[in-house]
């Protein structure tokens, strides 16, 4: 559950995209992370840094949209908001606090998060998707200079990507439990 209220601005965003506006697309986008964050405060829960600065980075976008007019492509917008996830994601791990830290953090036991290999394991984490971001990003830069390729192209690398980051999120807490004898259930549970 906690995986798809983090994507769910980006899906809602990316298929908003091919219905409707740029500026409708980011404006729902950052109600959506705008509404992820009441849930984590309704529950007690830390106001997180990546659904923060989503919502900041989706609204920025939209504003911008909207005073200025459509000034950018759809593409221009795609690497906006991927250069906006990068930054925030390679901003976190620069700052010393993982984005990952905090879903995990609230995932697992005390015992787990104060485990001498919990921190370095969500800079992994974190890595992986700062990777991610990253090649979405490469792929639209090469769209914008090759516009014949086709759009499809994008697609498929920000999908695999993403997935790939996913299953990395998932599979990483596993693997280091079996690699280093972490107590059953202690990283696994930080997806």
């Amino acid at each position: 559950m906690t995986i798809f209220l983090i994507l769910a601005p980006y899906g809602v965003y990316t298929l908003l995209m091919f219905m409707t506006s740029a500026t409708v697309s980011v404006f729902t986008a950052s109600a959506i992370c705008l509404a992820t964050i009441a849930i984590d405060v309704a529950r007690g829960r830390s106001i997180k840094t990546l659904a923060a600065g989503s919502a900041i980075l989706f609204a920025g976008i939209g504003l911008y949209l909207a005073l200025r007019g459509p000034v950018l492509s759809t593409l221009g917008v795609k690497l906006s908001v991927d250069i906006g996830i990068f930054v925030i994601s390679l901003g976190s791990m620069l700052a010393r606090r993982p984005f990952t830290l905090q879903y995990a953090i609230e995932a697992v036991p005390a015992e787990t998060a104060a485990m001498p290999g919990f921190l370095t394991a969500n800079y992994i984490i974190t890595g992986a998707w700062t990777v991610a971001a990253l090649l979405m990003m490469a792929a639209n830069i090469v769209l914008l200079y090759f516009p014949a390729l086709p759009v499809w192209l994008g697609l498929a690398v920000a999908f695999a990507a993403r997935n790939s980051a996913i299953y990395f999120t998932k599979w990483y807490p596993e693997y280091r439990q079996i690699k280093h004898g972490a107590p059953s259930g202690a990283l696994s549970e930080a997806k």
